[in-house]
């Protein structure tokens, strides 16, 4: 048996056929994507015409349904989108060929993306967390806008990514059993909801009882066992096929974006939020917190030699943590979060000494109060997102 990395056998159709233009975020052409190749572009544009508007039908059939005032709260009246382009890619993975020809694509990660008309340079990457998809950052479970649509009114191309071996990339390379588990009451606690049944006071999540429906039906299972040299290598890949873009990351995305700007040179910036696990530390300098094991059975630091760190000390890095951090560990599955906190503050403080750029915010330090693991669909989203858009601007990011 013999992996070899995912290539086009045939000559006459490229094997990249997601993308609905010949541009990329930021007008130029993008390395190895291209448009499909069946029509003239004049059939092209009317088939894009016909996607858009029935998506959009769907979109709000949907919406309809769930949420009387369109997905959007009470007030909440924006002017359209106008996009240059929208579609899908996959990316990344391998073959596996048997000894008689048979193959096997599999391991390869899935991106939608959107781009505006007037796009700015760099795109956004919105990379999900554990039992999550790139659903995280869309409507928000109780129907407002989530950072998909909120960075596209700025400006910004967003990528919704489905890392490989989850979601709409569930096609994996190892077998796998999945069981339905129970566990629904567990993660309203680590994600910082509220104890079981009840919220915590001033929680910026919605108590409507659809809202909290549809939070636990975006949950989406891993499809093989997790492995974070696969996702960082299928990232890898998505970054040389569009060119330099901003990685967005949350919870269990936060090691990936660690582990792929090893392997990639178009990483422009990472945003982490609320990340967790696998934080390298220099040799022998792994702190206190990062030693402990997890509920998860692993360690949050891990070792790599000096030079390795020093790569961290090339892009601007900014993490974010929510509220309702506790001070004990009478809830371990909440205090896992504050020890994340001081861990990441304690990277921060290393790769900074040596000329580093890492910032860590705790929101309720800069005025937001209540936010759970999911700030990017928390009810102050949209101040979320604002602090993110003035960071951006600080850097020179968005341009």
């Amino acid at each position: 048996m013999q992996t070899v990395p995912f290539k086009n056998k045939r000559g006459d159709v490229p094997v990249n056929l997601h993308m609905l233009s010949d541009s990329g975020a930021n007008g130029k052409d993008m390395a190895g994507i291209h448009a499909h190749t069946f029509g003239n572009r004049a059939e092209q544009a009317a088939g894009k015409r016909i996607a858009i508007v029935c998506a959009a039908f769907l979109l709000a059939l949907s919406l309809a349904s769930t949420f009387p005032n369109g997905g959007m709260a009470a007030g909440q009246e924006q002017k359209p989108i106008t996009l240059r382009t929208m579609g899908s890619l996959l990316f990344g993975g391998t073959v596996i060929e048997r000894e008689n020809g048979d193959t096997f694509h599999g391991d390869h990660g899935y991106a939608q993306f959107y781009i505006p008309q007037k796009a700015r340079n760099y795109p956004l990457i919105l990379w999900h967390g554990m039992g999550q998809s790139g659903r995280s950052w869309e409507s928000t479970p109780d129907g407002r806008e989530g950072f998909q649509n909120i960075f596209l009114r700025k400006g910004f191309s967003t990528y919704l990514v489905d890392q490989p071996r989850r979601g709409n990339a569930g096609r994996r390379t190892e077998a796998v059993t999945l069981e339905p588990v129970f566990d629904e009451e567990e993660w309203f606690n680590r994600f910082r909801v509220g104890i079981y049944p009840d919220y915590f006071e001033g929680v910026q999540f919605s108590r409507d009882r659809e809202a909290l429906n549809q939070y636990f039906r975006q949950m989406t299972p891993t499809i093989g066992p997790l492995d974070f040299d696969v996702y960082s290598d299928a990232y890898a890949a998505l970054f040389d096929k569009i060119g330099p873009a901003i990685f967005v990351t949350h919870s269990q995305g936060g090691p990936v974006g660690w582990f792929t700007l090893l392997k990639t040179k178009n990483i422009k910036a990472i945003v982490a939020y609320e990340p967790g696990g696998s934080v390298p530390f220099p040799t022998g300098q792994v702190p206190e917190e990062g030693k402990v094991l997890t509920r998860s059975k692993k360690t949050e630091g891990i070792e790599v030699p000096m030079a390795v760190f020093k790569r961290y000390m090339e892009i601007p890095i900014i993490i974010y943590y929510g509220d309702n951090l506790p001070e004990t560990d009478e809830h371990p599955e909440l205090y896992e979060w504050t020890r994340r906190l001081h861990l990441m503050r304690k990277w921060a403080e290393m790769l900074n000494k040596l000329g580093g750029d890492v910032t860590v915010i705790h929101l309720p330090d800069v005025g937001l109060h209540g936010n759970t693991h999911f700030p990017m669909s928390d009810l102050n989203n949209v101040e979320v997102a604002d602090l993110l858009s003035k960071w951006l601007y600080e850097k020179q990011l968005d341009r």
